[in-house]
């Protein structure tokens, strides 16, 4: 039997949900995760170009239609792609081809995919076909301006905003050669696209949620692998030399970081970095027994990103578990998540989410800061920011983006509490899982099991 790129889509997600049933099972702290089957280049290429063309056919129509947009337009550069347009690339093409512009058109019944480039996107114009022919109209921006006064779109977006980086992919250049390009009566047809960018980049279509979930629990097995005896040795091993090991490892993997592992240390020495979101990344330091370790990885896959941040703790010799104190600072951190995850709402601001989270724990006394950022096509993606380290009375702009279903979150925050064991020197347990917000019924999962305990290495002799 003839194997098409669907069947393959669909082969392919009944076994990673199998292969992520298995690791929701297995992920508890201190026990070793098991590494999910990480898939070839090539078939990662196939499942990522048949999630695009669903997503293409499927997505983007329902989009435009919810913003009331009949034509869009993306246009980027060769390696200075648009943000949007680079997820709209084949799995094959690592970055635009010269001038590569794309039109979609609602027709009324269907949206059109247009290439005004030299080539096609995609084999045989899957996704975009070719629009232009330069030997019988050489300039490319004439050629555009013909499409569009053919078409007669009321309403035209082009990726300009002032709150999205994501959303303002036209440069300069190319947005001044576009108007000069188009009648008076069809330039004040153009509108900012911002809406229409953030909708396709944060919404997530369930083929994708099959296999996120992987995305995650690769990167708690590779946080498993390097927070063991056989990798940290306590006056030995620097955070320096584990932020390498992880990226070595990530690397090892064929998988790629979307920013450099950061390995920190607390403990009670008083003149010890205690490493807060908002400080600057501290010098290499050495690991010794009763430290409790924190790492920040993200990892690329399958067009997607992770963002993890978890805690290991170096027993001491003659310990068998964490202090007491440590364990209550985990337990804050974790009660502060869950109060989160209860203002997940459909149409909420993120500001107001932050606001009704702070007074929440402020209530319950709880020292937490919260700066929980969407993830998806991008490490920091477009949507609604849930605070920032250093704002936590709002942030201007994505701040006062409404919550949308079916969108994926880095739940990142920090809570604070004083160790009766330290001398009451805070702990600052800095956690970050991430998780889907389904609708306002399901709400939100995590996309693979949360850390709920201190990994324990076993340091002391």
């Amino acid at each position: 039997m003839r194997i098409t790129h669907f069947s393959f889509l669909f082969l392919l997600v009944f076994f990673l949900q199998a292969s992520i049933g298995e690791s929701l099972k297995a992920q508890q702290p201190s026990k070793k995760v098991p590494m999910p089957r990480i898939l070839s280049l090539q078939e990662r290429a196939s499942l990522q170009d048949s999630i695009l063309a669903l997503r293409l056919t499927r997505l983007a129509p329902e989009l435009m239609r919810r913003e009331g947009i009949d034509m869009w337009v993306l246009i980027g550069r060769e390696y200075h792609e648009d943000p949007v347009l680079k997820t709209m690339l084949p799995a094959t093409w690592l970055s635009a081809r010269r001038r590569t512009i794309l039109v979609f058109f609602d027709n009324g019944t269907t949206v059109e995919r247009l290439a005004v480039a030299r080539y096609d996107v995609g084999t045989a114009g899957k996704f975009f076909r070719s629009a232009w022919n330069p030997a019988k109209q050489p300039d490319q921006y004439t050629r555009l301006a013909e499409i569009i006064r053919e078409k007669s779109p009321k309403r035209i977006a082009i990726n300009r905003s002032e709150n999205f980086a994501h959303a303002d992919g036209i440069t300069e250049t190319e947005y001044q050669a576009f108007t000069r390009s188009l009648a008076d009566s069809l330039r004040s047809r153009c509108v900012s696209g911002e809406k229409l960018c953030v909708g396709w980049l944060e919404r997530r279509l369930p083929e994708e949620m099959a296999y996120f979930p992987q995305l995650c629990a690769i990167t708690h097995a590779i946080i498993q692998e390097g927070f063991t005896a056989s990798v940290v040795k306590p006056g030995r091993t620097t955070t320096e030399q584990m932020e390498w090991w992880f990226r070595e490892r990530i690397n090892a993997l064929g998988l790629q970081t979307w920013f450099h592992p950061s390995v920190s240390i607390q403990r009670p020495d008083p003149i010890a970095n205690t490493t807060a979101p908002s400080s600057a990344k501290p010098g290499s330091e050495l690991i010794q027994d009763g430290d409790v370790l924190h790492v920040d990885i993200g990892i690329s896959y399958l067009g997607l990103n992770s963002d993890v941040q978890q805690h290991a703790y170096m027993l001491k010799a003659g310990e068998n578990d964490v202090p007491e104190g440590i364990k209550k600072a985990f337990r804050n951190a974790n009660r502060t998540q869950d109060i989160l995850l209860q203002q997940f709402k459909t149409g909420t601001t993120g500001d107001a989410m932050l606001k009704a989270t702070l007074a929440q724990t402020a209530k319950e006394g709880i020292k937490a800061t919260v700066y929980t950022h969407p993830i998806g096509a991008h490490g920091h993606a477009a949507g609604p920011a849930i605070g920032m380290w250093d704002m936590q009375n709002g942030v201007p702009g994505t701040g006062e983006y409404p919550m949308q279903a079916q969108t994926a979150y880095s739940i990142e925050l920090n809570a604070e509490t004083p160790i009766p064991e330290w001398g009451d020197k805070p702990l600052r347990i800095m956690l970050e899982e991430d998780a889907f917000f389904v609708n306002d019924t399901e709400g939100v999962r995590y996309l693979d099991a949360r850390q709920t305990a201190m990994i324990l290495i076993r340091g002391g002799k």
